[in-house]
């Protein structure tokens, strides 16, 4: 597989996993392409029976293409564990050079890798890893922002790593494994209060959406 029929279904799958399906509009800002290149592409992934198009519905994968996209995914999660653990990179830094890196890491080295980085469930930003039979085991959490108040959890995962966002997270410290509690939901879309580690931090429901927390017992 050439690093652009990668790429391509990698960004499908999370698009699936985010939004149910992957419209060519979303996979274009994703892949960072025309929306004309996308269409392109997308006809030639479905002449492979890697994905399938419906007009006006949008793509998604065969279970070739999922095997493939899930492989991507381990590899990535996998080479975002080697940068954070051993060559200590910064938290908020490692998913664009994953993205680099997953597409040279080869099938002879990816469970040598997983072996010496120790065998992690998951990669730094509480993603899951997927085994090499390709199966995905995913720990119960849900969205932060569909916490109500007065409940409390700890943060499981982050699942949109932008690095602007990563960087901010990590400065109010809401990282996997902080424990939270939700002190108040302003009205009108208004924001989310947090306590954390003491401290009330408030934070937008945007970005409520994409941290994901465990409910505590």
């Amino acid at each position: 597989m050439s690093p652009t029929v990668e790429e391509y279904l990698e960004q499908i799958y999370r698009l699936e996993k985010e939004r149910g399906i992957a419209r060519t509009k979303h996979i274009a800002e994703m892949v960072g392409v025309s929306l004309g290149t996308v269409t392109n592409t997308i006809d030639a992934l479905e002449q492979q029976n890697l994905v399938t198009h419906e007009p006006y519905k949008g793509v998604k994968l065969t279970e070739d293409g999922l095997r493939i996209a899930i492989d991507v995914i381990r590899r990535h999660r996998l080479a975002e564990r080697l940068l954070t653990d051993f060559l200590k990179l910064d938290w908020s830094r490692v998913h664009e050079h994953a993205c680099k890196l997953e597409h040279a890491i080869v099938d002879a080295l990816t469970n040598p890798l997983e072996k010496a980085l120790g065998h992690p469930t998951s990669c730094p930003h509480g993603n899951p890893i997927p085994k090499a039979c390709g199966g995905i085991l995913e720990e119960a959490s849900q969205p932060l922002i569909g916490l109500p108040e007065g409940e409390k959890g700890v943060v499981a995962k982050i699942v949109k790593e932008n690095q602007e966002v990563l960087e901010y997270l990590l400065t109010i410290n809401l990282v996997p494994g902080t424990p939270i509690e939700v002190v108040e939901k302003a009205p009108l879309d208004g924001p989310i209060t947090l306590l954390i580690n003491g401290r009330r931090r408030p934070i937008s429901r945007k970005l409520a959406s994409i941290v994901w927390v465990k409910k505590e017992d």
